[in-house]
């Protein structure tokens, strides 16, 4: 995760409960890796661990890292074999070192980018690449929109903690930094979220603390009010939050 989550706590066992569609969702990016036995693979953003582990099935050598203590101490319970550690993406101290670099869900997490791109770059071989899945460009709009409206409304100030490009965005500070892009897309992916009618606090509560951190707590509780209202008649299906994700893919090599 990066350097704005120092200040998000992360509940790495409510996380695996109620948020396993996030690493779920990976898998198929897995595919796309294609990892090899003794390939040496970097998974950035790393979590609770379980896509490290996959990626460790294959054969390759993987080490997993994130800035989220918790989320790390959580990935050595969950698979005390393999090779974790607290780090940050903006500061990556490697050199040459990995086949591949593996992200799931985490760069929208990290700023600023161009940094992050270019240590990933530095850490990878000539010829190595990079596969990586992120929120892209409209990720969760219909959700942020709506509270920023009701952050505003209660007197608090709203920011996006995200960062969030489009294709032309990305693949051209990618490529500023040195890499040969392969391929890149948004795609559409709603996402149901668990907890039923409790679902988006839930959520919220995960992913979007950061938004309410200057709030007390009556107003909290009013913009939750307000953005499940505002949110309801596009977002809940049968009973089941969904929502509105976007997802950027990329695939990118070191040139040689």
């Amino acid at each position: 995760m990066d350097n704005i989550q120092q200040t998000h706590n992360w509940d790495p066992r409510l996380y695996d409960a109620r948020h396993g569609f996030v690493w779920r969702y990976g898998e198929d990016l897995i595919k796309i890796l294609g990892p090899t036995t003794r390939e040496r693979i970097l998974d950035i953003g790393c979590g609770t661990g379980h896509l490290t582990s996959k990626i460790a099935m294959a054969g390759a050598e993987t080490s997993g890292i994130d800035n989220a203590p918790d989320m790390v101490a959580r990935a050595k319970e969950n698979y005390p074999h393999l090779r974790f550690q607290v780090a940050d993406a903006v500061e990556l101290p490697y050199d040459c070192e990995f086949d591949a670099v593996f992200s799931n869900a985490a760069i929208h997490w990290m700023r600023p980018p161009e940094q992050v791109a270019g240590g990933i770059l530095r850490s990878l071989r000539p010829g190595g690449r990079l596969v990586a899945e992120f929120g892209g460009e409209g990720n969760v709009r219909a959700i942020t929109d709506s509270m920023a409206r009701a952050i505003e409304a209660v007197g608090g100030q709203w920011f996006s903690p995200w960062y969030f490009p489009n294709q032309e965005e990305y693949g051209n500070l990618l490529a500023e930094q040195g890499f040969k892009i392969r391929s890149i897309a948004l795609r559409n992916r709603p996402t149901s979220l668990s907890g039923g009618e409790d679902g988006l606090r839930i959520w919220v509560a995960m992913f979007g603390q950061t938004m309410l951190a200057t709030l007390s707590k009556e107003q909290k509780s009013e913009v939750l009010h307000r953005v499940e209202q505002d949110l309801r008649p596009a977002l809940m299906n049968a009973g089941t939050w969904v929502a509105d994700y976007v997802r950027l893919r990329v695939q990118a090599i070191k040139p040689t």
